[in-house]
């Protein structure tokens, strides 16, 4: 996909990667880029940072995210990319984490996804063209020590793109997930940007993430990772799994303990 006069929805669009997805999108040419994001103030900034548009968005409730699509459509006649990018890490734990945080999570990492693609799949398939890109985490690949919410969300956002691939990839739609590893992020790094997670070491900027997902959308990618590694993991997971399950017993154990 060529970026150059296209109409992007980018959600989560305030920070971290969301906001180096906007930048790098009108730095491409984008005809415009509509923020989208429960901070009305960081969207409303990074909007008119790029001379794109603003629209605060819960997108765990489906009628913000069907006025944000209708926003879109209706300041510019349609939506070509839209980048289901918002998240949240959620509770750490895991059986025992309350049933209000897992229905949280669930509702930003996993109907968000859905609730956009209901709003927007009318109209791309009627036109015959349209992106998606959905944020997931090599977490959805692999997992995550320490958290089964975010796991078991992310793992569930891969599968949901996967699925609309498959659906949908022959009527004009093409579909790409995004997952990265550790990005310096408030989420990696916490409030006060002194996160000690253990995937900081090999973490990268949200621009580098930024420039994987461009390249990724002109190749047309599905999976795109900004951390090559995670492919290798991948395989190595798919290999043999038992071995895998293994080591990521060992990692459990050094990282949350026993």
């Amino acid at each position: 996909m060529e970026l150059r006069d296209k109409v992007v929805v980018v959600t989560g669009g305030a920070m971290g990667i969301g906001r180096a997805l906007c930048r790098r999108f009108a730095a491409e040419g984008a005809k415009a880029v509509v923020v989208a994001d429960l901070e009305a103030d960081g969207a409303a900034q990074a909007a008119s940072e790029i001379g794109g548009m603003a629209v605060t968005t819960n997108v765990a409730i489906e009628a913000d995210i069907i006025n944000l699509v209708a926003k879109a459509t209706g300041a510019y006649g349609r939506i070509d990319l839209f980048c289901s990018n918002a998240g949240i890490g959620g509770t750490q734990g895991g059986a025992e984490v309350p049933d209000d945080d897992w229905q949280e999570i669930w509702g930003v990492n996993v109907m968000a996804h859905i609730y956009a693609a209901r709003a927007v799949l009318p109209g791309m398939l009627a036109r015959g063209e349209g992106y998606l890109l959905n944020t997931a985490s090599a977490a959805g690949l692999l997992t995550q020590v320490g958290s089964a919410p975010y796991s078991v969300t992310k793992h569930a956002a891969l599968a949901f793109a996967e699925w609309l691939s498959v659906t949908h990839g022959d009527a004009g739609v093409k579909v790409s997930c995004l997952c990265p590893q550790g990005v310096r992020t408030r989420m990696l790094l916490g409030e006060d940007g002194r996160g000690d997670n253990f995937l900081v070491a090999g973490s990268l900027s949200p621009e580098e993430v930024a420039d994987a997902v461009v390249a990724g959308l002109e190749a047309e990618r599905f999976l795109i990772l900004p951390h090559p590694e995670v492919a290798e993991y991948f395989r190595r997971k798919a290999d043999d799994y038992d071995r895998w399950l293994r080591g990521m017993r060992r990692l459990n154990a050094k990282v949350v303990g026993p």
